[in-house]
């Protein structure tokens, strides 16, 4: 098949945020300080991205609905981005569900999970595991979390309150993740960012081969295939050709699923750019796989609860 997907797309992950509130640490401090991270200097992103920007963004893909993903707001303020999501005008589709930050090992973990958990609009977790010996590098704020009892006393707490968790971590963490993922084979996980292949020399890209391949097998685990461009700035269409290759072989279109990863991803590509190559790059695959990955695994993943899309009616659009 070479046809490119022209169904309705579902974006599992993308974020919102309003600076005026004051509740996103690393955004405050790359306003002020001008520190780069891993993907670069963040200066084009320090600004208000509401749902009008994000639908803006998206207006030419034909999203229907989306996943917003915790945004980095203060664990001092916790709770609050989920009741803040709630107040705005979603209506278009745009935050149906949450994924929102709770610290698992944190002392009032288990109140956090029930009180957002009690949310119909949250669905998962995130908390983010990537570490990195290079702080500016480093999401986490130590390494090898993944094994602490009381971290993981937070995640048993989370998957019996039905909640899915999303991994973010880097490759170098991923027979970590392998040993984590078998040892709580009831949780649902879901890999972020195509595991995050940052190191992009031969020993780097080979070492997430192998890890990416590792967790592939495990049934309780699905992939986003989302913001590579962030590992990839020089991307081309066939730069990133053989990852999301690599990606759906180890996984399947029916445990895989792209996602925009917007505003972040727009510091390297547009929102068209993005979903432009996700669309070329599935175009040999058959209907019903390229809709697995634009609108079935995330839908059924997040429980978004969206009619099969001959059904959906028309003009209820992002």
């Amino acid at each position: 098949m070479t046809e490119l997907y022209d169904g309705p797309v579902i974006d599992p992950h993308h974020h919102l945020w309003d600076l005026k509130l004051e509740r996103h640490p690393w955004l405050q401090k790359a306003r002020a300080s001008g520190e780069e991270m891993v993907f670069g200097s963040l200066a084009p992103i320090l600004r208000d991205y509401g749902i009008d920007d994000y639908r803006a963004d998206a207006a030419r893909q034909n999203v229907i609905a989306t996943v917003h993903v915790e945004a980095g707001w203060s664990v001092a303020y916790p709770l609050e981005e989920s009741r803040w999501l709630d107040g705005l005008d979603r209506s278009s589709g745009v935050a149906r569900r949450y994924i929102v930050r709770v610290p698992l090992d944190g002392p009032d973990a288990m109140r956090l999970l029930e009180a957002e958990a009690a949310n119909p609009n949250v669905v998962g977790i995130r908390d983010i595991l990537s570490w990195h010996p290079e702080a500016a590098k480093s999401f986490a704020s130590r390494a090898n979390r993944m094994g602490d009892p009381a971290w993981r006393a937070g995640l048993a707490h989370a998957t019996g309150l039905g909640l899915v968790f999303d991994l973010m971590l880097y490759p170098w963490q991923m027979n970590e993740a392998l040993e984590l993922v078998r040892a709580f084979p009831q949780t649902l996980f879901v890999l972020n960012h195509g595991g995050s292949p940052a190191d992009r020399t031969e020993d780097g890209m080979a070492l997430w081969r192998r890890g990416l391949r590792a967790l592939g097998s495990e049934p309780n685990l699905r992939l986003k295939i989302s913001d590579l461009v962030a590992y990839d700035n020089k991307w081309t269409l066939e730069s990133l050709r053989p990852v999301i290759e690599h990606c759906l072989d180890c996984f399947g279109p029916a445990r895989a699923m792209f996602a925009s990863d917007f505003p972040v991803a727009g510091l390297h590509a547009s929102f068209d750019e993005v979903y432009q190559v996700f669309r070329a790059v599935a175009s040999k695959l058959s209907y019903d796989e390229q809709r697995a990955l634009f609108f079935a695994t995330a839908n059924d993943t997040y429980r978004l609860g969206i009619a099969d899309p001959a059904e959906i009616r028309r003009g209820y659009h992002v």
